[in-house]
């Protein structure tokens, strides 16, 4: 295997890693309450009644604080794909940077010029001109985080492009197959909607504060009411994209998928672990699908998440590192072996190149453009740099607990939307003070469960930058391990100082109420 600095490999995906986690604890709070607010002031606007433009305003301020931090981390992560991961960026720069140009557009463009009307245009535009811009900063916002999702979406399933070998870099061929890559439509359904949820607990968990403190009873019933039915709603539809997404996975990315089960060993009628503790001290390669302290499972059900079909076969880490010929399933070791006859034809590509010899140019380059040759051997060029196969298993303690923590929790807030709507129909929500504690306690739990989808979503892809053409190893800049260590350290305490500031304006701001704070 090629020597690579793992210090710098390490810290470079540590400090990535930093940004984004923090990053996204401002992101899905904006997807969310941008359209709350934006149903909230048009209850206001067709009933004409006060109360609900107090509401708006209230939640408005909220949203305010938590987007203007949110900028600051979401401008860091962009600028690290050419300081710390620039052989990433060459490599498919032409690919990954369109959707991220447009979401700039978007979002400094669209959202930005809107997002002024919304919270400075109360008294000097038309109520219906001030409830567009609501609406449209909400869309604008959403339409940002879809080219964003899009670009994630094309690393685990990259479609549309052409590698030219004359630069070494893959570029965009068909923007549709991008756009409409199902990796990238499944991962933004089920991203967006777990967003809305988090909204949603966001505004119920506040709103119960108040009934436990008999604080704005009127105020917290009406945001309830609102932020319960959107809850509800999404919650179902973040089951159905979440199935979809995990069926897109099992064909896309297998190896993923079955890590997040623990699925080492294939099987038709694979049953779903529901719950599970791993068993200690094994490595993926001792490990068997069985190797559970304690389980619980649902018979048939993998199978059929998978593939509809409760009969199918889910290869398992085993078939994947080791093939399985009866399923027609390559091992790792022949990915390998082809990724390296790719990778030499390239090597010989250049070679003929810096020679001048055209023959050998001619001959070699035909080969990148052989449908056979990027099918067979191409397709697995990111193997080329692994001599072990074992090396291309991703952590599995991790994506098992980080899948199932998220799910159970999904579970969780479905229930908490329905208990809570019922109470509040039967008017005795206020009552139970249980409830409206489990509410409160529940908003840090929507947060978990957002950072453990993108745990699942990006350790489970792992060693991969792009799925099976660049290993993360390769995507790193060449600069000294010393200075992103520092960095790390730089970021570590900004992004903690502006977290710990914006919980504080957030909490300063509810005490406020919303009859000081929302004005």
């Amino acid at each position: 295997m090629e020597q690579f600095d793992y210090t710098l490999i390490d810290w470079s995906r540590a400090q990535f890693a930093l940004t984004a986690m923090y990053h996204w604890l401002f992101v899905p709070l904006t997807l969310g309450i941008t359209f709350l607010i934006a149903i909230m002031e048009t209850i206001y606007v067709r009933t004409g009644n006060e109360d609900w433009k107090k509401i708006t305003k209230f939640w408005m301020t909220l949203f305010g604080i938590n987007f203007a931090i949110g900028v600051a981390t979401g401008i860091i992560l962009e600028f690290e794909f050419g300081t710390n991961w620039s052989n990433y960026s060459w490599f498919v720069g032409d690919i990954f940077g369109a959707p991220l140009a447009i979401e700039g557009i978007m979002a400094f463009f669209m959202e930005s010029t809107f997002i002024a009307i919304m919270f400075f245009g109360w008294n000097k535009v038309s109520k219906g001109f001030h409830l567009t811009a609501t609406w449209l900063t909400a869309i604008g916002s959403n339409l940002s985080a879809l080219w964003i999702l899009v670009a994630n979406g094309w690393m685990q399933h990259p479609v549309g492009m052409k590698f030219n070998p004359d630069t070494a870099r893959n570029e965009m061929v068909n923007f549709w197959e991008v756009l409409f890559n199902p990796n990238a439509i499944t991962k933004f359904t089920h991203t967006i909607y777990s967003a809305y949820i988090l909204s949603a607990i966001f505004v119920i968990g506040i709103s119960a504060w108040y009934l436990l403190k008999n604080r704005e009873v009127v105020f917290a019933k009406k945001s309830i009411l609102v932020a319960g039915i959107f809850g509800l709603i999404f919650s179902v539809l973040t089951i159905y994209s979440g199935d979809e997404s995990a069926r897109e996975m099992a064909k896309s990315q297998p190896m993923k998928f079955a890590a997040m089960e623990g699925l080492y060993y294939g099987t038709t009628h694979a049953p779903l672990i529901a719950a599970g503790v791993l068993a200690p001290n094994k490595t993926a390669v001792e490990h068997k699908k069985q190797d559970f302290v304690v389980n619980l499972e649902i018979p048939n059900m993998l199978s059929y998440m998978a593939f509809l079909d409760a009969n199918a076969f889910v290869p398992g880490i085993h078939d994947l590192v080791h093939g399985n010929a009866e399923r027609g399933i390559i091992s790792y070791d022949e990915k390998i072996s082809r990724g390296k006859i790719a990778r030499q034809a390239l090597t010989d590509y250049k070679l003929a190149k810096k020679e001048g010899n055209q023959e050998q140019i001619a001959l070699l380059g035909t080969q990148f453009e052989d449908r056979n040759f990027l099918d067979n051997y191409f397709a697995y060029f990111g193997y080329s740099y692994f001599d072990n196969p074992h090396d291309i298993i991703p952590n599995i303690p991790i994506c098992f607990y980080s899948f199932h923590i998220m799910v159970a929790l999904g579970g969780h807030f479905l229930i908490l939307f329905a208990v809570v709507l019922f109470f509040l129909y039967k008017q005795r929500l206020q009552k139970m003070r249980w409830l409206l504690w489990v509410a409160l306690w529940t908003m840090p739990l929507a947060y978990l469960a957002q950072e453990s989808g993108w745990v699942i979503a990006e350790m489970g892809r792992q060693p991969w930058v792009i799925q099976d053409l660049m290993p993360t190893m390769t995507a790193i800049s060449n600069i000294d391990s010393n200075a992103v260590m520092i960095t790390f350290a730089l970021f570590f305490i900004t992004f903690t100082a502006l977290l710990i500031a914006e919980i504080k304006i957030m909490t300063k701001q509810i005490k406020l109420g919303p009859n000081q704070g929302g004005h």
